[in-house]
């Protein structure tokens, strides 16, 4: 879980330093992929970090509300596991 959030938080740091350098960014696929699959806690860290994405919509919304889940999942399975 670690690793991915650090990956989606490099990456929320990569595709802006691109925007601002104009050259090839992150796919925003790729970006709500690594969301996805668990690093929603990086890239939202990054979006507020870096004022990266924030002004689109589906980032706005749809980041933070999966890292509300990410974070209400793996708190019921530590929980029930542990």
């Amino acid at each position: 879980m670690l690793l991915i959030n650090v990956i989606g938080f490099v990456f929320m740091l990569y595709d802006k330093q691109s925007a601002r350098k104009s050259i090839r960014r992150i796919p925003e696929k790729t970006l709500f992929t690594f969301a996805f699959l668990g690093g929603s806690a990086g890239v939202f860290l990054g979006m507020l970090f870096f004022r990266h994405k924030t002004k689109h919509i589906t980032f706005t919304l749809l980041i933070p509300s999966l890292t509300a889940v990410h974070i209400i999942v793996y708190f019921f399975i530590r929980n029930t596991l542990f």
